[in-house]
């Protein structure tokens, strides 16, 4: 993780300068110092280098790819990066790439003539035309199938966009930002992602780091979505204490029950959901393994590290989901709930592992 110092060699903005000033000004013995960026605010070090990069990134015009996992808040960094941009005032459009069935995919991003397809009643401009000027947000794009990647890439390149049904091309005027929680030089890697795809949209790359290798913002991130109502020192312990893996969401879901329940209520409530309840010793498939075999996710001729942590990502997902459904069933909102997460992710997770 670059220090301050380290940011300081290559960023020439006012606001990384401003940024940097005030890392210098705090000795190490101190505590962190406050900074703000647009709307967000740290007093984490491993935001520090993040926040610099963002500085400089977000005037320029070029394509930037946000990855970190579920729940740390890409959207809000891709929005801070918009309104520091030139393009602030102009169109924001947002796609969730996730939640689109695939056969919808197309006619969102480009649009769609008048009986271009069954239910086309009108023709209707896609987000490209609606963010014209502006920015354009894909959002997971790592869902995107490879059918949809190569005409995306055209869009791209061309700056172009045709509507399904129609055969003449509109030009667009878009910078994208796209965000995921998967890791796409992976997926390239495996062949689920085109390597030209990805280089056009990681001209810029920003990794944003877990809630929990940055603590030091839980305090802040209280104070900000509960006002006054700040938690003693005793809670905010036990918070930094939790792993938080649905990250600054799952932070923000607690502490709306902290409001209406207080804190004490909303600990045992809701970080008693995730506790399993007593399994029966005389149905051991209900059981999680107790170990799993290396050659699952690992083998000798598989050397590359990301390789090998998206198989026990994927094998992990497969497990905990296959667990949840034996728990919930079909109630995905339940299931939802119990998971911490959104219902759009569980969804993407039961067709992504055939469930």
């Amino acid at each position: 993780m670059p220090t301050p110092k380290d940011a300081a060699a290559d960023v020439s903005s006012e606001e990384s300068l401003r940024l940097l000033k005030e890392w210098s000004d705090c000795s190490a013995t101190e505590t962190q110092p406050e900074v703000r960026f647009g709307s967000m605010v740290t007093r984490s070090p491993a935001m520090y280098g993040l926040f610099a990069r963002l500085a400089r990134i977000a005037p320029t015009d070029s394509a930037v790819l946000i990855q970190g996992e579920t729940g740390t808040g890409k959207e809000l960094i891709a929005q801070t990066i918009h309104e520091n941009s030139l393009r602030a005032g102009k169109p924001y459009v947002i796609v969730d790439c996730a939640s689109l069935p695939e056969s919808l995919v197309e006619a969102e991003l480009f649009g769609h003539a008048r009986g271009a397809f069954t239910g086309a009643q009108v023709a209707r401009p896609g987000a490209f035309e609606a963010a014209d000027g502006g920015t354009l947000v894909l959002d997971e794009v790592g869902e995107l199938t490879l059918s949809v990647q190569p005409r995306l890439l055209r869009v791209l390149e061309s700056r172009t966009v045709r509507r399904l049904g129609e055969n003449h091309y509109r030009p667009v005027n878009v910078r994208i930002v796209s965000a995921t929680h998967r890791d796409l030089q992976t997926m390239v890697q495996k062949g689920a992602f085109r390597e030209d795809l990805y280089f056009r949209l990681a001209v810029f790359d920003l990794a944003v780091p877990p809630l929990r290798e940055r603590k030091d913002d839980i305090p802040l991130l209280v104070r900000s979505l509960l006002g006054d109502a700040e938690p003693n020192d005793q809670v905010l312990t036990r918070l930094a204490s939790r792993p938080w893996l649905g990250n600054v969401r799952e932070l923000r879901n607690f502490l709306e029950r902290a409001r209406t329940f207080g804190f004490e209520e909303a600990e045992r409530e809701f970080f008693g959901r995730g506790v399993d309840p007593p399994v029966d010793e005389t149905t051991p498939s209900s059981q999680p393994p107790a170990s799993l075999p290396e050659s699952l996710a690992f083998s000798d001729n598989e050397e590359d590290f990301r390789t090998f942590r998206l198989n026990w990502q994927e094998l992990g997902e497969r497990i905990f989901l296959k667990r949840m459904i034996a728990r919930y069933g079909r109630n995905v909102p339940a299931l939802a709930r119990a998971a911490n997460v959104d219902r759009t992710y569980i969804y993407r997770l039961m067709r992504r592992h055939r469930m």
